[in-house]
């Protein structure tokens, strides 16, 4: 299980295990993880994380969010990497070896804007998922026969990918990014990166796991794509 580490001016203060799905981080008491620095935005930022990867976002902080020194609006954790909020330090640690993502998320890119689309999404190995900390926000169907994903217009318009893994990356690094997670209850997709989210039935989709449905149609990144039982 992957973790943080709170620490100020060198000195570790806490450990807070990524166990579910949302950490809050902020001065409000109610945060998960609550530091006590004007520095620090009531509502500073949030880790998310889906199976075994971790994403980082502000939201929208006075002060801003830094990983590794630099300003980030949202970006994926790796192992070593170092959070500043305010006078704080948060250093995520991965204790397990798993198989996992590319680093190089560019190798598990789907497409590019519409015009360079030339490649389906690639699929991830991932162990078995948990069961989520909260309820799905809808139920979720059945995928006792799988589930695929087609593509409607560019380039490759008409090709067919199985969701066999357990995450699907599906967009484009600093861009658009969005992930589909094969659980127990379903699948379902969450936009993990990029300041646009992905459209899901005509609606914009927010920060939390939406169920997919048999027909649903997906947009990222100009192209449509349709979410299918088998």
């Amino acid at each position: 299980m992957s973790k943080l580490i709170l620490s100020l001016d060198g000195k570790t203060i806490r450990e807070y295990e990524l166990d579910k799905e949302r950490i809050l981080i902020g001065r409000k008491p109610g945060n998960d993880i609550q530091l006590d620095n004007v520095a620090v935005s009531g509502d500073h930022a949030v880790v998310i994380t889906i199976l075994n990867d971790s994403f980082l976002e502000d939201l929208g902080s006075t002060n801003g969010t830094k990983v590794n020194g630099k300003f980030i609006k949202k970006c994926f954790l790796q192992r070593g990497d170092v959070i500043e909020i305010g006078k704080y330090r948060l250093s995520y640690v991965r204790e397990e070896v798993v198989r996992k993502p590319p680093r190089d998320f560019e190798k598990t890119v789907m497409m590019k804007p519409a015009a360079a689309v030339a490649a389906l999404p690639s699929q991830v190995e991932a162990p078995r998922d948990p069961e989520p900390a909260s309820p799905p926000p809808a139920p979720a169907p059945s995928i006792r026969g799988g589930a695929a994903i087609q593509l409607l217009n560019g380039p490759a318009a008409g090709r067919e990918l199985d969701l066999v893994k357990n995450l699907t990356t599906l967009g484009k690094p600093g861009v658009q990014v969005a992930v589909i997670t094969r659980r127990p209850q379903g699948y379902f997709i969450t936009h993990v990166e990029g300041p646009k989210p992905p459209v899901l039935n005509g609606k914009t989709l927010d920060l939390q796991p939406h169920a997919l449905r048999d027909h649903d149609i997906l947009e990222l990144l100009g192209i449509k794509m349709e979410f299918f039982l088998k």
